[in-house]
């Protein structure tokens, strides 16, 4: 690596199941990017993994791709070590492509922590996700614009997020982003309105009746920022616009919580790097 070209890191997962038991069947990493071992909190069935990003944040000029393929029947949860960080640019973009297959009646819980975007930094991830008949995704973003805790603000810099489900060559939800750093984006009614921290989860898969969508914004029961809940045509979306990520993951986590309850047959068992409960 140089300080010019920037890490160019990746990882490949490949889930199967064998005897009712989710393992890696295959695990190919290159720094900065890496795999800890798989956990089981909630039995065999479920297998729960943490990525972690060995050099600490992302840099400009850095380009990580990421593809992950879930067999037939096979359940994996995948969340992060730390809150991801996005530093101030040197001149050049960073990217992350992430790319999902999750086969029939298979379920992926993609619920990284929140990630830092820094003053300066320029940034673009791309995800695609291909779900077969049968199959289940859930998946959010939360994201903090400055180091609010500083003073910081995102008045210079770029942010792209693209996020693809399709399902038999039929687009599922399709949700594109941006937010260029500037005074106008940070502060304007149509942008953040002066809220750093914004928050997107969705789940697709299964059809959702309206009385759901009234319990899922029942469960948010502060005044920490704007939120809303809408239904998919195969599932719920829930967005979040405010000034606190612990707000928004509680409510997230509630959410979770009643869906996996409601739909998936089991409670939500929290990844212990989370530290909350």
């Amino acid at each position: 690596m140089t300080i010019d070209s920037g890490w160019h890191g990746s990882l490949q997962l490949i889930y199967a199941n064998r005897e009712d038991s989710t393992h890696v069947a295959s695990s190919k990493a290159q720094a900065p990017l890496k795999i800890q071992r798989s956990l089981y909190p909630e039995g065999k069935a479920v297998c729960h993994n943490v990525i972690l990003h060995t050099a600490g944040g992302i840099v400009g000029g850095d380009r990580l791709s990421l593809d992950i393929q879930l067999q037939p029947q096979t359940q994996a949860l995948i969340t992060t070590a730390s809150a991801g960080k996005i530093y101030r640019t040197n001149g050049l973009e960073a990217r992350q492509t992430t790319h999902v297959k999750v086969a029939t009646g298979a379920r992926l819980e993609w619920l990284p922590q929140e990630t830092i975007v820094f003053e300066q930094a320029m940034y673009q991830q791309d995800m695609r996700i291909e779900l077969a008949p049968g199959a289940t995704w859930l998946g959010w973003e939360i994201t903090r614009f400055g180091r609010s805790a500083r003073g910081e603000q995102f008045l210079q810099g770029n942010w792209r997020s693209q996020t693809e489900i399709w399902q038999e060559g039929q687009p599922l939800w399709i949700d594109r982003q941006w937010l260029p750093g500037s005074e106008a984006s940070f502060h304007g009614t149509h942008g953040l309105g002066g809220c750093p921290v914004v928050g997107s989860f969705a789940f697709v898969g299964q059809a959702v009746e309206a009385e759901f969508i009234e319990k899922a914004r029942s469960l948010w029961t502060n005044d920490m920022g704007d939120f809303g809940v809408t239904r998919l045509q195969s599932g719920l979306l829930c967005r979040y616009r405010g000034h606190s990520t612990t707000a928004v993951r509680q409510w997230f986590v509630e959410v979770w919580r009643l869906i996996r309850l409601s739909f998936l047959g089991c409670s939500g068992c929290v990844p212990r790097v989370w530290g909350v409960s």
